[in-house]
């Protein structure tokens, strides 16, 4: 049994970046040997092992040949006679095709460090055009700061040309796309991995709606939320949303259809549908957007008074009265503010 760090980890810290997590392959072993090491398995399609101490990921170095469509359609070969290099072949780019030994040597044999040291993201073998999913995987890998400025290779383009070409990005699972999307957001640059899926053609069908691309915010709910915004709450209407992100994303739309209403009783009634006292925490955090900085002051003011009223006192109220008693609480407070 031999274990080689691999993959990003790797890349990371060649690049002076301390890792996130650290991803292993072990050759010449098999699952027998790996649980009576006290490793335990979790993979499904091929045999992924966490370790018993650190809890990280150690998979038997594997070959993959592909049998169906999208970035599932594989059968895995996987025994002590596949090389450590067999293993970093199938993946990615040259760049996550680096691998270091038990002393810290670095083995690589695609040439990643040049591609590296020239910021190029460039194939390691021709089975890239084989998943799907290395194209949103390398928009992802944009939004990383120490891969943001990165280029990929011209040879790599025509791989990328071919897989929009076979239009087996609908074969994608959405949770998957999602995923891809959601971690991009997550990191500095999110903007690049929009950027990505414009410049390179691979809108369709997960990113039909996407036309423009404005990413402000600290909090990937936030940039997500103005993503709608700059593309009028139109985008990926395919993906799994989850709720934390549907919530700021309706808030936003709310506070842009109370910013361009002209009717008093039309406002008061957004503002009833926005829910200031509820979603008052939210609302503080649209200062960051660039696009209502100048509606800011009144927003904030309408806000603050929306927080002074007393909604207690409908809790006496009949049922059928409640609403058009909020209407006029809505009504004293705000009179002369909108």
């Amino acid at each position: 049994m031999k274990i080689f760090q691999v993959g990003g980890s790797v890349r990371d810290e060649l690049l002076g970046a301390e890792p996130k997590d650290r991803d292993w392959v072990v050759v010449n072993s098999n699952p027998e040997e790996m649980v009576a090491n006290g490793f335990k398995p979790i993979g499904k399609d091929f045999p992924v092992f966490l370790h018993p101490e650190t809890n990280e990921e150690y998979a038997l170095a594997r070959t993959e040949r592909k049998s169906g469509v999208g970035y599932k359609g594989f059968e895995f070969y996987f025994d002590s006679s596949v090389t450590l290099e067999d293993d970093l072949k199938r993946r990615d780019f040259t760049i996550n095709s680096i691998a270091k030994d038990e002393n810290g040597n670095i083995i690589d044999p695609f040439a990643g460090r040049l591609d590296l040291q020239n910021k190029k993201f460039k194939h390691t073998s021709p089975a890239f055009e084989e998943d799907p999913l290395r194209v949103l995987r390398f928009a992802r890998f944009k939004a990383y700061e120490r891969l943001h400025d990165f280029n990929l290779h011209e040879e790599t383009e025509v791989y990328f040309e071919k897989i929009v070409a076979s239009n087996e990005l609908k074969d994608l699972s959405r949770e998957r796309v999602w995923m891809e999307t959601k971690k991009a957001l997550e990191n500095k640059f999110s903007n690049e991995f929009f950027k990505a899926v414009l410049d390179y053609h691979f809108t369709d069908p997960w990113f039909v709606g996407l036309k423009s691309i404005s990413c402000d915010g600290d909090l990937p709910e936030l940039k997500w939320a103005d993503m709608q915004r700059i593309n009028n709450f139109k985008l990926c209407a395919l993906l799994p949303i989850p709720n934390s992100f549907l919530r700021i994303q309706e808030s936003l739309n709310l506070v842009m259809d109370l910013i361009a209403c002209e009717n008093k009783s039309e406002k008061l009634k957004l503002l009833e549908k926005i829910n200031v006292h509820r979603n008052y925490e939210i609302l503080m955090h649209f200062k960051q957007y660039d696009s209502l900085e100048e509606h800011w002051s009144y927003l904030e003011k309408i806000f603050k008074l929306v927080m002074t009223i007393d909604f207690s006192v409908l809790a006496s109220v009949e049922a059928s009265k409640v609403s058009h008693q909020k209407q006029l609480l809505y009504y004293e407070a705000l009179q002369e503010s909108i």
